[in-house]
């Protein structure tokens, strides 16, 4: 489904919720204003498989601002926001999406968002980058933006390869991106998304979380912050080191599964829950996923070891073993953040969609001449962010004075 006929008081509930996020996202409006003026990416075509939310429906109006025709779809079947979608469709903003859509319209929404013909890809995990070097090898394209750190994973095993056809922005690298969207945004999401679905208490809780990157941080911090007893699995010895200097146990999969009461996974990678943890698991454990698909529990492995299976609640299912113990999944094994809640908040999601509103402007310019790999927004743009941020925020930074910088600037001592 497409939203070409929009029922109009889902989309009037969708425009207030868009208007409320705007209100938080100050960087972005700043340039929203200069877009209006300057039309930097006019007669640019953008297709954008992204999370379908009020945050983003603020970047695809910016977008707009500038010049460019825009068209979305869903980079999750669980994160679509029905009341957005036809907000925006209303708005003249072709959508393909739905929440709840099933892998083959997943897909066909994605081919329908690049029959357009974009000059530009707004990836959210890879997957229309993905689809554009399996099925359509030969369509061109100027160049793509990556925004999280599964697609950026994923491009760069295609960029080392050799078979990346185009220059790639990965958004998720900039600093104004992954140290504030994936730790800030993630761990207060992530959780949010648990609380939604049970309402339990983490005071008290023996809290496991598999990843300690970005998002694992801020999950770990979150969870700590709300009385939850972590521990956290890892592969990275300076990473798990890094999570045994903020007072966490760091355990292997094996050793937590029968300790832990709430799971939550942030790896990127498949099955870091199966079978063999599956079956020393507490009664009533919790177990949710926080990466960007649905791979990281086996729920395969699940089903089969159990005899039963029903839905408690919203976003909420319980399988029950032989033994008579049961697992509880949130959100089916998908994003939990936006599965089961509403995704980060707007305030930390005007950092991430300035970064790429202005990637779109930077790959415009200076598209023609990037090489076909991954590549990092250059650094005065992400300070730049920061700036404005900062400025909202009400936050002045400090002038270096001119001693201070002729110091800095010499190799002699005492100069």
């Amino acid at each position: 489904m497409n939203y070409d006929i929009a029922d109009q008081a889902l989309a009037e509930d969708g425009e207030l919720r868009i208007a409320w996020a705007a209100r938080r996202m100050p960087v972005l409006g700043q340039i929203k204003d200069r877009f209006e003026k300057e039309r930097p990416l006019d007669g640019i075509r953008i297709a954008a498989c992204m999370h379908v939310t009020t945050e983003t429906a603020t970047l695809m109006r910016t977008l707009r601002a500038g010049g460019a025709s825009v068209v979305l779809s869903a980079s999750n079947p669980l994160s679509t926001q029905d009341d957005v979608a036809a907000a925006l469709v209303v708005d003249e903003i072709p959508v393909f999406a739905i929440r709840g859509e099933d892998s083959d319209t997943f897909y066909e929404h994605i081919d329908a968002i690049l029959d357009t013909e974009p000059h530009i890809v707004f990836d959210d995990g890879a997957d229309t980058t993905t689809v554009l070097h399996q099925a359509r090898k030969d369509q061109p394209i100027l160049g793509g933006l990556e925004e999280t750190t599964t697609g950026v994973m994923r491009l760069r095993a295609m960029a080392a390869d050799g078979v990346l056809r185009y220059p790639v922005v990965a958004v998720n690298d900039s600093d104004t991106k992954h140290l504030f969207d994936n730790r800030h945004g993630t761990g207060q999401s992530a959780l949010d998304g648990i609380l939604r679905a049970t309402n339990i208490l983490f005071a008290g809780k023996t809290v496991v979380v598999a990843g300690f990157g970005d998002c694992g941080w801020g999950i770990a911090k979150r969870a700590d912050g709300l009385g939850g007893n972590v521990v956290v699995i890892e592969v990275d010895p300076i990473r798990a080191l890094s999570a045994a200097m903020e007072g966490y146990r760091v355990l292997t999969a094996a050793e937590a599964a029968p300790i832990g009461d709430v799971f939550l996974t942030a790896t990127g990678d498949i099955h870091i829950l199966r079978a063999e943890h599956f079956k020393v698991m507490k009664d009533g454990v919790i177990l949710a996923n926080a990466g960007h698909f649905d791979v990281e529990i086996d729920l395969d492995a699940l089903g089969e070891l159990a005899v039963a299976k029903r839905h408690l609640r919203n976003n909420l299912d319980e399988y029950e073993l032989a033994d008579g113990r049961r697992i509880v999944i949130v959100a089916e094994g998908r994003l939990v953040n936006l599965g089961a809640a509403e995704g980060h908040p707007a305030d930390v999601m005007d950092m991430s969609f300035a970064d790429q509103a202005l990637a779109a402007e930077w790959l415009v310019n200076e598209g023609d001449d990037l090489s076909p790999d991954v590549h990092i927004l250059p650094r005065e743009i992400d300070q730049e962010v920061a700036r404005l941020k900062l400025e909202s925020m009400g936050a002045t930074l400090e002038t270096l004075t001119s001693e201070q910088e002729r110091y800095l600037s010499s190799w002699e001592t005492g100069t």
